[in-house]
């Protein structure tokens, strides 16, 4: 696989919504012949049915259907994205591998994760370990604040180390 960092991959920036990109990356793979990718579009494309929509039938029942292409957000998408970059980390695991070509491309579809630093940093300047029996008991006060953004195992890394200095 070629280096795809230059053509292919989503930032929020972008203007686009994740859907049309995925959509419009895919169709450039399939016109530069690069089966990698528009293989790793497809399944992300094919795991839309799963994006469902709860709904009440007129008998009361309620049931679900599938969301309609302008109702999928960018965020169902990008959880369809991570689910699919933990199945992959699970498999390298297994493999004893660190990295894969299809990794790194789902990776440039998500939103860049806060590094150590950041989380480290965020901490010092807004969590009072006085309040806390021990440093560990901030960790819901930090991943509040980062969101998905953050891993909770680094985080928890942080706090830890945090704790013992």
């Amino acid at each position: 696989m070629t280096d795809i960092t230059d053509k292919y991959g989503w930032d929020v920036s972008m203007e686009v919504s994740l859907y049309d990109k995925i959509r419009h990356d895919m169709k450039s793979a399939m016109i530069k012949k690069d089966t990698a990718v528009r293989d790793t579009m497809r399944l992300i494309m094919g795991a839309f049915p799963n994006l469902t929509v709860s709904i009440t039938l007129e008998s009361g029942k309620k049931t679900t259907r599938v969301k309609k292409p302008e109702e999928i957000t960018d965020d169902d998408l990008l959880n369809i994205i991570r689910k699919f970059v933990k199945s992959e980390k699970t498999v390298l695991e297994l493999k004893k591998e660190t990295n894969s070509d299809y990794l790194d491309l789902l990776n440039l579809y998500l939103p860049k994760m806060a590094t150590s630093e950041d989380i480290e940093a965020w901490i010092l300047d807004n969590v009072d370990f006085s309040e806390f029996k021990s440093p560990m008991q901030a960790m819901g006060n930090v991943m509040k604040h980062f969101g998905k953004f953050a891993d909770g195992n680094q985080v928890k890394a942080i706090l830890q180390k945090m704790g013992r200095s």
